[in-house]
């Protein structure tokens, strides 16, 4: 495996790992290959990454680019370019939401614009904010450029459904290159799909290495019955059976920030749920907490540490990083000879170090992971052990962790709200 985990601290006990495995292995393999769910199966499709690399080609000389999203169609991306981005020629903007002041402030940024491509991304094709945001684009490229209709292949990309959807029938009259969503890979399963492919081929990212390391630790960890996927749902079971509700995601890389944010809607989104597979009416969840060190050391760690005894903890530790800043320094006070034999990479390891020991005394349970460096390879099989976990972690609640109904009710209000203007 490209990373390892720890469980000493997590309640799992590895005599009982057999049973869990046994309980639900067969049980997720199963939907892990049925026809519906697609985010491991698909990733040994060519076709997805070869159609990206046949686009980015096409656009490889443009300097900036503007990803239109909301959701899985824009934390995935933003989660793997703030990562492993190595391109810095390329400016990369995300328009995520449609607050208007922030849309007019990040679009009057473009001056460039035979060097600017635009990536709409839904895979409805009838996402109320993306089209908003397309719409608005559109009429600057009108009002600002006299760039019509017909010129918007120029810079205009899509990423939708194969078929359905108000994208694919504007991707059709205007003939504007379009990429695919898999129809089997929900938005919040596809950054490792076209969704997050584009970016990332702009941004330098070795996508080859990041789906293969994906792919090979994801059926890893799916097939062998003492992987750390079925020990970590091992442990996550055991604790909400002794009242554990909240999970925290604490890595300690400020470029592992952005992969916080998008655990948080995979995991509150797939497993907050109101009724299980029965019916019932159970109102049940794991709420997500994002935190990364050592920042939220002086932020959220004295909740943590003295606060409700609600949570458990995945610990994140990167053990060489691609930078070494010395700390020597001659200032002859304690606080800086405290540091001046050592560097910044030691210094993170040791509050690292501290903060799981402090943790571990006070008894709050941890699932310890480690990586040895960030790269394609590291982050392709924590993307898909997370993934995977939450799927296990559906299987283990009795829900489905891949529909969203609370969220498809506000929609509706929002389209008859609109509707009446």
């Amino acid at each position: 495996m490209t990373f390892k985990a720890d469980f000493k601290q997590s309640g799992v006990d590895s005599t009982d790992i057999q049973t869990f495995s046994e309980s639900f292995l067969p049980k997720l393999k199963k939907t892990i290959e049925s026809s519906a769910i697609g985010f491991l199966t698909t990733l040994s499709e060519e076709k997805f990454l070869n159609d990206s690399k046949k686009v980015h080609a096409k656009h490889s000389h443009k300097k900036y680019f503007y990803h239109v999203g909301i959701g899985g169609s824009s934390l995935g991306p933003e989660m793997l370019l703030s990562a492993l981005q190595k391109n810095n020629d390329v400016f990369f903007e995300y328009l995520n939401n449609v607050d208007p002041d922030d849309t007019v402030e990040k679009l009057n940024k473009i001056t460039d614009i035979k060097n600017t491509i635009f990536y709409i991304v839904s895979k409805s094709g009838g996402t109320a904010e993306t089209i908003a945001t397309f719409i608005s684009i559109i009429n600057l490229l009108k009002e600002k450029f006299e760039i019509g209709l017909n010129q918007l292949s120029e810079y205009i990309v899509l990423c939708t459904d194969e078929e359905n959807g108000d994208l694919r029938k504007i991707s059709n009259d205007l003939k504007l290159d379009t990429l695919t969503v898999p129809s089997d890979v929900g938005g919040r399963f596809s950054v490792l799909t076209p969704v997050g492919f584009l970016p990332a081929l702009f941004a330098g990212i070795n996508c080859d290495a990041l789906v293969a390391s994906a792919k090979e630790n994801g059926w890893k960890l799916l097939d062998s019955p003492s992987s750390d996927l079925y020990k970590a749902g091992q442990a996550v079971n055991y604790w909400i059976n002794k009242g554990i509700n909240q999970t925290v995601l604490m890595p300690y890389s400020s470029k592992l920030k952005n992969f916080t944010s998008w655990f948080v809607q995979l995991w509150a989104e797939s497993l907050g749920k109101k009724e299980n597979l029965e019916g019932e009416t159970v109102h049940t969840g794991l709420t997500p907490i994002s935190a990364y060190g050592s920042t939220d050391q002086h932020s959220q760690m004295q909740l943590f540490m003295e606060g409700p005894r609600d949570k458990l903890f995945f610990l994140l530790e990167i053990k060489k990083f691609s930078n070494q800043v010395s700390l020597h320094n001659e200032i002859d006070l304690p606080s800086f000879q405290l540091l001046s034999k050592t560097s910044l990479e030691e210094l993170m390891s040791a509050e690292f170090t501290g903060a799981k020991k402090a943790m571990t005394e006070n008894d709050l349970p941890i699932v310890s992971l480690s990586i040895e460096e960030l790269n394609e390879k590291t982050l392709g099989s924590l993307i898909i052990f997370f993934e995977l976990l939450t799927a296990l972690m559906g299987e283990v609640m009795r829900i489905n962790p891949f529909d969203q109904p609370g969220v498809e009710l506000g929609k509706v209000y929002t389209k008859q709200i609109l509707s009446k203007n």
